[in-house]
This record gives structure tokens, sequence and C-alpha cells, in this order.
């Protein structure tokens, strides 16, 4: 067998993040003799959230010799890409292996429908619809596992952007990323830990994003308006028509941003958004805009919830009828695959039910039609 030219994996964004679908594999030199799909195997191919349920595997492996190199196809049940997965098998006399951290190019599905842009230390993605005159905007704001300087992660982290972009094909769609302040998940969490629980709601605390180190800090946040702003002054945004939606940390950066930029957006959509010092404040005095709430019924930061209806509940008295606050049932996640997992541990639990923004981006409770639906 040849040496391994390279390997490519063919991926999609689905409900939990990267999914593989399949693996080219170039080999110096054409093989002699068939490649079968009983000669290889795949380890690690989990489907699920917490890594425990294994796909279907491999469905199909396909060679073909051109040019002085071989070509294997690898067709695989879609798995989640983020797992340290190991596909083996034979080739002519030789042996594959490959995992992860030896994949050469990864192709995710649709990407190229975003063009990336640098500016004014702003770094971001955006689809830009072919129609005539001002359209909408909608601003997709990531989780806190995407921050980071690549331009990418925001993309493909978890389901967000390139969803929108597929339901609302006449809009603009975009998704800036977030600073990593030179720091990755793990290692802020260890800095919450040597606090305490990660994921106690911190009120005396002052959090990462005010100090400008990480996040959706109000200075990068103003930078990403004026950028909507340039847009809309060049006559492609529709200035009535621009959104705002964001999960976890982002769903924090949503209550940032229009405290940032109140008269900018028509509505907004925050999921389990981050409960802090900061954000609680915001949404005590949140602007007159109209806005949408959505968690789960218990997800791993227990006291987001009191936190949330005692600032809803000031703002319905003050006569707000434009804030709605919506928990999803056990039931409603469990129709997507969140929480079925055979003995889950409370943590384990409580992580999956995090993600609670898929039931939004399928549009569970007519979330998005109701954000999209306001004009200023």
């Amino acid at each position: 067998m040849g040496k391994i030219k390279s390997i490519t994996a063919d991926v999609y964004v689905g409900d939990y993040g990267q999914m593989a679908e399949s693996f080219e594999i170039i080999l110096e030199g054409e093989l002699a003799g068939e490649v079968k799909k009983e000669d290889f195997s795949i380890e690690n191919h989990f489907m699920d959230l917490t890594g425990r349920t294994l796909s279907a595997g491999i469905t199909g492996v396909l060679a073909e010799n051109k040019s002085g190199e071989t070509r294997i196809k690898v067709k695989v049940a879609p798995f989640v890409y983020r797992y340290d997965f190991r596909v083996m098998g034979k080739a002519g006399d030789g042996q594959i292996s490959f995992g992860r951290d030896d994949i050469t190019e990864t192709k995710v599905k649709d990407l190229e429908k975003f063009c990336a842009y640098t500016e004014n230390g702003v770094n971001y993605r955006l689809y830009e619809p072919d129609a005539a005159g001002p359209r909408p905007l909608v601003l997709f704001l990531h989780g806190g596992g995407e921050c980071g300087e690549d331009n990418l992660a925001q993309m493909t982290g978890t389901i967000g952007a390139l969803k929108l972009a597929e339901r609302w094909p006449d809009m603009y769609i975009m998704a800036p990323q977030a600073p990593s302040g030179g720091m990755g998940m793990f290692e802020v969490f260890e800095i919450m830990k040597k606090r305490g629980n990660p994921f106690r709601v911190e009120m005396g605390m002052t959090p990462f994003s005010l100090k400008g180190e990480r996040g959706w800090n109000r200075d990068y946040l103003g930078k990403v308006c004026d950028i909507i702003r340039k847009m809309t002054a060049h006559g492609k945004v529709d200035p009535d028509r621009v959104y705002v939606i964001g999960m976890s940390m982002g769903g924090g950066g949503v209550l940032n941003v229009l405290s940032v930029a109140p008269s900018l957006f028509a509505s907004a959509v925050a999921i389990c958004p981050s409960m802090n010092g900061e954000s609680y404040g915001e949404l005590l005095h949140l602007p007159m805009v109209p806005l949408w709430i959505a968690t789960a019924y218990m997800d791993h930061q227990p006291g987001r919830h009191a936190y949330l209806l005692e600032a809803c509940e000031k703002l319905w008295k003050e006569g707000r009828r434009d804030v709605e606050y919506t928990i999803f049932k056990p039931e409603e996640l469990e129709a997507y695959g969140i929480g079925t997992t055979e003995h889950l541990t409370s943590k384990e639990l409580y992580e999956e039910n995090h993600n609670s923004w898929i039931l939004v981006f399928h549009n569970e409770r007519g979330i998005l039609d109701w954000m999209i639906s306001h004009q200023k």
C-alpha cells in the first residue's frame, strides 16, 4: 500500500454540532485488488450528546485508481465529530488507521455560503442573500465554547448560523466570533472552579465580559453593531428589521448587546442566557425591545431560572407585554434526543438539557416566527 497523502472528512452541522458523513483517503500509487467494506471498522462513533450511543458505523467503502493514486471513500452513518473516533481498514497489503488528529482537511457542508471577514478587530462570517434592496439581518451570538480567533468555530460548534441561513435564505445572517482572551473553555472552567461551583450564578462577581478578556464584552459588541449600521447606511440592511439571537454565553450576549445598542434591534431571543451581575442587571432594566427567553426546565446553571423569573416578573409588573419566558418540559427535550440516554447522572442530564437551543432553532413554540414578525 502506498503512503497516505491526505484524509478529508466531510461533515455537516446538525442538531448536536458537527456530524461526520464520510472520509476520503488518498494514497500514493494505484492499488491492485478490491477494497471491501467488511475490511473496515470504526470505534467511538457516538451519535448522542453524552457519547454513549453508537451509530450504525461503516455503511460503504468505494475505491478508485486515478492518475497514479488511489482514492478510498469511507461512508459512515452520521456520528458526532468531536469524539476521539478511529477508523481502521485494509487496502491492498497495507493497513489504514486514522483518528480526528490525522484529518488533513474538514469540509463543512454549506460553509461556503458564508463569507469570512475581519473588520475593525471583529472576526465574522456573513451570509448575503441574492436579493435587491434592503433585507432583514439576523445577528447570531454563539456560546462560550466557540470563542477564538479562527473565524470558524462559531459556524461549526453548534447548530446556529447555518440553520438560520437555511431557514431564511432571503435575509442576512451575521455570525461574529467572540474573542477568547487567550483562554480556552477548559482554562476558563478551571478559573471558575477555584471560585467554587463553575455553574453557580455569581451576582457579586465581575464576569469576563465586563473586563474585556473574553466573550461578548461591550466594546466588541459595539464594534459588531457598527458594522451592521454601516451595512444599513449602504442600503443593504432594512433598519426596521434587525434581530439578534444567542445561546448560553451568547444568550447573555443578547442582553448585553440590547444594552449597548437598544435602538438597533426590532426583537431578540435569548436561549439559556448566562445570569451574572452583568446580564441580570441588564434584564432587570431591559430596554424597549421585544424579548423571548427560552431555557430547559433545568440545566447546568441551576440558579438561572430564579433570576430569570424574578427579572421577568418585574418587567411584567411594569406592563411589559413584549417579554416572553419559556421553560421547555422534559418531554419536549426528549423529542430531540436530549436526556434520553439511559442511566444519566444528574450532572450529565443537566449538561444535555443545556442544549435547549436545538428546540429554538427548530422553531418550537414558534419562537423564530415570533422574532421576525416584529418591525420597529
